[in-house]
């Protein structure tokens, strides 16, 4: 290698070096001036990942003494330390715990108060089987009438039933034809419209 080779090999080299310097102090100019910022933001990440991971471990802990009580129950229904604990832990799952004891028991004062739970279907089959059990023509006429009812069609054939009872065969078929050929209960509709109406 020439003297001439040798020194631009060193100029390139000194070159290099000097950018990695420059880098190095960019970098160093950078983080002085934004240390505080980054320091700020590492922490709230962790404290957020941290808050997420507790968040997630009381969650887990109320729904594991929620079910708990609710197999204490299960076993034991007069189980009062296992009620309170479900109905303070359990939320909807205390709700349809309820329900299920309600429709057990034929409670109507109990299912008159589920008409009005936080669970839209408990509260939906709470109206249904109030109306049900209390044979009220009025409240099963307005649930039929209600958009999204789950039991509609059953509303519709227990109306019907309702209105044999009272000798009324022309609201029974008039009910009993609002019950359509896909329907589940369309063969317990055609039976009553046949044989159960005259």
């Amino acid at each position: 290698m020439s003297l001439k080779e040798n020194m631009q090999a060193l100029k390139e080299e000194l070159n290099s070096e000097e950018k990695f310097f420059e880098s190095a102090v960019r970098t160093e100019r950078f983080v002085k001036k934004y240390q505080k910022p980054m320091i700020a933001s590492v922490i709230v990440f962790l404290l957020g990942v941290g808050g997420s991971v507790a968040y997630q471990m009381i969650h887990d802990a109320k729904v594991e003494r929620a079910n708990m009580a609710l197999n204490t129950l299960l076993i034991n229904p007069a189980d009062q330390k296992a009620l309170k604990e479900l109905s303070s832990e359990g939320g909807s799952l205390y709700e349809l715990y309820s329900l299920s004891r309600a429709l057990r028991e034929n409670d109507l004062k109990m299912l008159k108060t589920l008409q009005s739970a936080s669970s839209s279907e408990v509260a939906d089959i709470a109206s249904y089987e109030s109306a049900a059990l209390s044979k009220d023509d009025k409240a099963l006429e307005a649930y039929t009438k209600k958009q999204g009812s789950i039991y509609q069609e059953l509303a519709v054939i227990e109306l019907a039933v309702l209105s044999i009872q009272k000798g009324d065969s022309k609201s029974a078929h008039t009910s009993l034809e609002l019950i359509k050929e896909e329907s589940a209960v369309y063969p317990l509709a055609q039976i009553l419209s046949h044989y159960g109406v005259k």
